[in-house]
């Protein structure tokens, strides 16, 4: 069993904070996204939506899709729990996971790729204007995030989850773009006590 990746992308990082978490070793095969490395024909058989990561499993079986590869070593190894262990747990953590992909990584990955010039071997077209409109809809979400982390600690309620696994990644990711929390304290709490866990530095 082992993860292709690209470790310096933001989605291979959810999972292997995840894994961290549950205490999974696993081993990785690293690849160069940069290099198109993720468009070559052993790739697009793994998977030919050509992304990372991959979770190659024994049998040659390929999982991907970042939230479909952590539940799986959900399913596998329950505790300590990331998504959620009652109806309402699990669906409220989804509900939060989901609105962070949608609302914060995905806007930060639309403007790094429309607008940095490295990127365009990547997005094809770049459209310059579509990478500047998703910069207030990140700076949204942060406001959006802060207001809820008012009155609880973590993402999707009282407990650790995937949701602030893809908050934290999606937060750090921001650097690429040159955008912090900035004066958002109620945010800026909850990212030190996440980045604190050792799983953030997996």
């Amino acid at each position: 069993m082992k993860i292709i990746e690209d470790g310096r992308a933001p989605n291979p990082r959810r999972v292997r904070i995840f894994l961290a978490e549950k205490g999974i070793e696993i081993d990785y095969e690293q690849i160069d996204i940069n290099a198109g490395e993720h468009k070559s024909e052993a790739m697009t058989a793994l998977n030919p939506m050509q992304r990372i990561p991959v979770l190659v499993l024994d049998d040659g079986t390929a999982i991907s899709e970042t939230i479909a590869i952590c539940r799986y070593f959900e399913a596998l190894q329950p505790d300590p729990p990331l998504m959620g262990t009652t109806a309402l747990e699990k669906a409220v953590i989804d509900m939060w996971q989901r609105r962070v992909e949608e609302k914060l990584l995905m806007p930060v990955a639309q403007v790094l790729r429309h607008t940095n010039p490295r990127m365009a071997a990547l997005e094809n077209p770049q459209v310059p204007e579509w990478g500047e409109a998703n910069r207030p809809r990140v700076e949204w979400m942060l406001d959006v995030l802060d207001a809820e982390l008012a009155d609880r600690n973590y993402i999707a309620g009282n407990d650790y989850s995937l949701a602030d696994i893809s908050a934290l990644v999606g937060t750090d990711f921001m650097r690429v773009i040159k955008t912090d929390i900035g004066e958002r304290d109620n945010l800026r709490r909850w990212h030190d006590r996440v980045s604190a866990r050792p799983s953030a530095s997996a």
